[in-house]
């Protein structure tokens, strides 16, 4: 039982080895406002599959599709024909577009089938626009998918490796349009903090202040942070390398528990903290075997055979105990606390939001 304990708590016990506080870049704690990827999505086809793709009867989209392809090609189809198409598939591609990317510069996409495609492995995307946020076309995307799956299938049987409806394409896109960005616009850039918190935002201030002289950083709140910098182009990109790479030990953030409700999974920080406290747990449990008995009847008998089912049920309770916790001020003795408990991470997720109810549990309770 302790052992399932120990298991679930690795990580929080791990941290109680480790330093208390570590000098960080602030490129890790903090990005510059304006600087920032585009999310890019376009809609588009993948031919050449080996009788893999699209049930057409159930996808008609594809067939549309199609058909307006070819029309844009100056092939015109009879308004009574009907496609059967097995080696094509309706598919969405993806890709994020980086800050400063500009016309010419390639990025890697990834293709997702959107229809019933059994596998998109051999297939090659055909010409499809990326468009931004706001409507626009940003980039254009063509080339061989590379899947990294395997699957085969026969009468009865079937075998599969990996993911068969999801490609990637390695620099298969190409940007067409440069986004504007504001980084050059006025006489100061504001830095964004990760996370908000009024001790790391002033702790940067005075880093940035000690580095590049008084009055060059000015928190507005929690999480934005005002710098001057430079106006000359080459001078603020060097200025901004040298904001990047300095290093400050962040303020210690606020004590979490973050239960996994599904798996059971408890991860906690270090400042959590345990008051002194009573727990009592007991464990109920019922378990019911089911046998299967045949009644066979003479063999003159006119009768059938009948199977019967004879059911036991054990209702067991163990007696709950009352455990006294200690208050504990590091992590480390909160996890001894909590191992003493022996109950197993399901049982915790509910005795930790009990102590945090009682208000012995100094932490923040999250639950995904």
């Amino acid at each position: 039982m302790l052992a399932r304990i120990f298991l679930v708590l690795t990580c929080a016990a791990s941290l109680c080895s480790a330093p208390a506080a570590h000098a960080e870049r602030l490129k890790d704690l903090a990005s510059i406002q304006g600087v920032r990827q585009n999310q890019l999505l376009g809609y588009g086809l993948v031919v050449g599959l080996d009788g893999s793709g699209d049930q057409t009867t159930q996808t008609p989209f594809t067939v549309q599709s199609v058909i307006s392809m070819l029309q844009g090609m100056g092939v015109n189809l009879p308004a009574a024909t009907t496609l059967q198409l097995k080696n094509v598939a309706a598919v969405m591609v993806t890709t994020s577009l980086p800050a400063f990317a500009r016309p010419g510069q390639t990025l890697d996409i990834t293709v997702s089938s959107m229809g019933n495609a059994k596998s998109l492995r051999g297939g090659t995307l055909l010409m499809t626009p990326l468009k931004g946020a706001d409507g626009q076309i940003y980039a254009m995307a063509q080339g061989s998918l590379i899947v990294g799956g395997v699957g085969a299938a026969a009468p009865g049987a079937k075998a599969q490796i990996n993911h068969l409806s999801v490609g990637r394409v390695s620099a298969g896109a190409t940007v067409e349009r440069a986004v504007a960005n504001s980084l050059q616009e006025g006489s100061a850039i504001f830095l964004e903090l990760k996370e908000s918190d009024f001790s790391t935002a002033s702790l940067v201030v005075d880093a940035v202040n000690k580095r590049f002289g008084p009055n060059t950083a000015a928190a507005q709140d929690g999480r934005v942070i005002k710098v001057n910098a430079p106006m000359g182009t080459d001078e603020r990109v060097a200025f901004l390398g040298a904001l990047e790479s300095l290093a400050l030990t962040p303020a210690q953030g606020s004590a979490k528990i973050i239960l996994n409700g599904r798996t059971g999974s408890i991860v906690m920080n270090q400042a959590v903290t345990l008051e002194a406290c009573a727990v009592a747990h007991g464990n109920l449990s019922v378990v019911i075997n089911t046998d299967a008995s045949v009644s066979q009847p003479n063999a003159l008998a006119a009768g059938q055979t009948v199977v019967t089912a004879s059911s036991q049920i054990d209702i067991t309770k163990e007696p709950g105990k009352v455990l006294l916790l200690k208050a504990g001020a590091s992590l480390a003795e909160v996890v001894k606390a909590l191992n003493a408990i022996g109950a197993t991470p399901q049982d915790l997720l509910a005795i930790l939001q009990a102590m945090k109810a009682s208000g012995a549990l100094r932490a923040e309770l999250e639950i995904i």
